[in-house]
């Protein structure tokens, strides 16, 4: 096991796979929101700590690629008559987000650390699903699995530099030991970084 995947204190569950394989349609609309939201994450980080000249580079670069993720997973969509609509959020990233501490540098830290269990869980699910969905679909989550587990490290290495009072492995415990609970926990919303489905078949 790579360290991509050792930093997920749970592994997602049997149901939320099922779930999703079975409603992959309903997982793509919400798979192109969360690229614009990467996306969105690395440039608030970037306009966050302007002064930080070896961030700024590495997320714009990352914002770039999100985007064009999106624009790939709103192709597959269009080819696969699958609309857009409109879905409210999850529970799982403002639930993150409210573990970051208020204060800086603390909040510089776990920030980054948040964005790389996000791309570490994404990772993760894109394996777990790649030999349950149909060949186009599979096919794009096969080299989307690649991206995420490089962003990932990048994260934990914008981390590692944000860390002057060497305390991420201490944080990360912290802020992974809840995301477990929101990727494993039933969730009355389905969507891509949720919950199995609370009360709902799969």
């Amino acid at each position: 096991m790579d360290e991509g995947r050792t930093i997920l204190r749970a592994a997602t569950p049997e149901a939320w796979v099922e779930h999703a394989a079975a409603h992959w349609r309903e997982l793509l609309i919400d798979h192109a929101n969360c690229e614009k939201k990467a996306a969105s994450t690395a440039l608030s980080l970037l306009f966050a700590y302007a002064d930080d000249a070896p961030l700024c580079a590495a997320l714009s670069r990352l914002a770039r690629e999100e985007l064009r993720h999106f624009e790939q997973v709103q192709r597959l969509m269009a080819t696969l008559g699958v609309a857009h609509a409109r879905q409210k959020p999850g529970r799982h990233a403002a639930a993150l987000s409210a573990t970051a501490r208020t204060a800086e540098p603390g909040r510089k830290l776990d920030r980054l650390l948040i964005g790389a269990l996000i791309e570490a869980r994404s990772a993760e699910r894109f394996r777990l699903l790649i030999p349950r969905l149909p060949p186009p679909v599979a096919d794009l989550y096969a080299a989307l699995e690649r991206s995420e587990a490089r962003h990932f490290e990048l994260y934990l290495e914008l981390a590692s530099h944000a860390d002057p009072a060497q305390e991420s492995a201490c944080r990360l415990a912290e802020i992974a030991a809840r995301e477990a609970e929101l990727a494993t926990l039933p969730d009355d919303t389905f969507r891509f970084h949720s919950g199995p489905p609370a009360d709902r078949p799969a």
